[in-house]
């Protein structure tokens, strides 16, 4: 493979984290806790197996009829007073935001949740144009105020403990370093509620955009992005183009589906629909309300019949959870927006190839991710295909696609398996082949293969 920056980093980050015992304990302690919850929340559904195809099919429709589903969320969306921004990239969706921002004259952003804003790097834009842009919820919260981008897509602090947050609390709050985790979260709750009243702007996500009624739909424990949405007099949604589901009846089936998978819950705590600004009747939400509906490449994803399955992914996080890799190097390590293996198929999609194709390579192919896949997504054979991509673009280097060459016609012709045992095979492959001895222990061939050893035994 052809190491860019990107890679080298990815790699040498890998390293450190995979060595890291104490990182390695933490993330397996709270995986282990969601694992032991997750099967509570499926016992709800009489067919879970059921629940998850028809989910898919649902996406499925969703994402072949993707123009005609957007279009009508507008139409829907506008009459009743809401504005639609399409932002084709991530700088058209920041400048929409700052403009929106200088109109309203704003100078504090309280903000929910949201993945999409991370992949906009909307704090930091925000930043450089003088706003202070304001994390409510608490695992961002945290990871903002210690510099950090989230961990993970559903629990963004999930690689620190208790005692961790503790000291950085007292760092930053200057707190007592000794309060338990109730106590830190009431100091959180505390200089958060300051920050409602004095913003001018709220920003959320979305998890699903409905196309029939033209609204979005917010899932959240803990309640602060309906406050992001009801304080403020401006609320700002920005979501992803492929959040889009056809009918406000289909989230009796993703909203269970999304907690089940999401967190181990059978249902999250606040499930909101907002369908435009406050109107006349209404005593409360924003007095102007925008929704900002980004592509940022996931039209190439859609343009790729393969890769385009992966547009059905809820973001539920159950497939970095399962995935052996993500447990071993943590979220950070991947360098990226999303880790794990949905990060690994649409990062290369959205960021290119060229760059990111590492990322598909960062995978054992076990399956694990497609078997716990909220909607069924075929995540292993993505991960393969984006691996083939490369490979047809010619983004391999010379010494590779010769030492697959090599290795290919020896491993169909039996006389020259079975030839240079031992020795000769150990100083092929741990001498002359540099890579595979950079990231991996020395390997020892046998004296005989399997071949030669069945035919002793049998005489045949």
């Amino acid at each position: 493979m052809i190491m860019t920056a990107t890679a080298t980093t990815f790699k040498a980050k890998s390293v450190v984290k995979s060595a890291d015992i104490e990182h390695r304990r933490k993330i397996n302690f709270n995986i282990g806790r969601y694992n032991a919850v997750v099967p509570q929340g499926k016992a709800q559904f009489t067919d879970v197996h059921l629940a998850r195809e028809r989910a898919k099919n649902i996406k499925w429709r969703a994402i072949e009829t993707l123009d005609q589903q957007l279009e009508e969320f507008e139409l829907h969306f506008t009459r009743r007073g809401g504005k639609v921004i399409w932002a084709e990239t991530v700088e058209q969706a920041q400048e929409a935001i700052l403009k929106i921002c200088k109109e309203k004259n704003c100078r504090t952003l309280v903000k929910s949740k949201s993945m999409v804003t991370e992949e906009i790097h909307l704090n930091d834009f925000l930043a450089r144009h003088a706003i202070d842009s304001v994390e409510t919820d608490l695992g961002e919260y945290i990871q903002q105020l210690d510099g950090e981008a989230p961990y993970h897509i559903v629990t963004p602090a999930m690689h620190k403990s208790k005692e961790d947050v503790a000291k950085l609390f007292t760092e930053k709050l200057g707190t007592p370093p000794n309060l338990t985790p109730e106590q830190l979260t009431l100091v959180a709750r505390q200089k958060l509620r300051e920050k409602y009243v004095q913003a001018e702007v709220g920003v959320t996500g979305a998890n699903f955009i409905i196309s029939d009624t033209g609204a979005i739909a917010i899932t959240e424990n803990e309640g602060n992005a309906r406050l992001s949405c009801a304080w403020p007099k401006t609320h700002i949604a920005i979501v992803g183009i492929e959040k889009v589901i056809p009918s406000l009846t289909d989230l009796g089936l993703f909203w269970p589906l999304l907690s089940t998978f999401g967190t181990g819950q059978k249902i999250t705590v606040y499930n909101t629909i907002v369908a435009g600004p406050r109107q006349t009747a209404e005593s409360d939400g924003p007095e102007e309300m925008y929704v900002i509906l980004l592509d940022n490449g996931r039209t190439n994803i859609l343009a790729n019949p393969r890769s385009r399955e992966s547009l059905y992914c809820i973001r539920c996080g159950a497939c970095l959870n399962a995935c052996p890799v993500y447990k071993n190097i943590g979220g950070h390590a991947y360098g990226v927006t999303y880790s794990g293996p949905i990060g690994s198929v649409i990062t290369p999609h959205l960021a290119g190839m060229d760059d990111y194709k590492h990322l598909s390579f960062a995978s054992s192919l076990c399956g694990n991710c497609t078997e716990v896949c909220a909607v069924k997504i075929n995540l292993h054979e993505l991960l393969l295909d984006n691996r083939n991509i490369s490979v047809e673009q010619g983004m391999v280097s010379f010494s590779e696609r010769w030492a697959w060459k090599i290795w290919r016609i020896a491993s169909l012709n039996r006389r020259m398996m079975n030839m240079g045992n031992g020795n000769i095979k150990n100083r092929m492959v741990n001498k002359l082949f540099k890579g595979w001895r950079k990231h991996h222990d020395t390997l020892d061939f046998s004296k005989k293969t399997f071949n030669e050893m069945w035919k002793e035994r049998y005489k045949s």
